[in-house]
Order: C-alpha cells, then sequence, then structure tokens
C-alpha cells in the first residue's frame, strides 16, 4: 500500500497522525472481526478499534480497505 494511504488509514483509526504529548511512544490498537463480508471496514477512534469483516480473500480485504479509506472520511458513517 502507498505510503499516503497508509498514513490516511492510520489517521482514520488513530484520528491524528501525531502521539499524545505524554505519550512513551507505543500506542495500540484493536481489530475486531465484525459484520459480514459486504461490509466495509470502519473505525472507532475513541477506542482505538478497527472493525474488520471477514473476507474470504485478501484482495477482497485490500478492495473494501481502499475504499473505505478514499471514499469516506468524519463522522456520522453508521
Amino acid at each position: 500500500m502507498p505510503t499516503d494511504k497508509k498514513d490516511r488509514h492510520t489517521s482514520d483509526v488513530k484520528l491524528t497522525l501525531r502521539l499524545p504529548v505524554r505519550s512513551n511512544g507505543r500506542q495500540l490498537f484493536c481489530i475486531e472481526k465484525t459484520g459480514t463480508e459486504a461490509w466495509l471496514p470502519r473505525s472507532h477512534t475513541c477506542f482505538n478499534r478497527l472493525d474488520l469483516p471477514p473476507y474470504t480473500s485478501y484482495d477482497q480485504l485490500r478492495e473494501k480497505l481502499l475504499l473505505a479509506i478514499e471514499e469516506t472520511e468524519g463522522f456520522g458513517q453508521e
């Protein structure tokens, strides 16, 4: 995945590209399996969580993840 798309994905999950002021450098987030393969991945910035549907192939995962990154932004995605 190109760097600009990785950065955008990271910001979707983390809300910001910067670490908090009092951070020890580690910022963990959870990946939770949820939904059906028709769903797009969904981020929850308040909980540092990425909801990832159970896709049947790497190609499907990549397609849906890129679609979610490129075509959605901000709040109100539900």
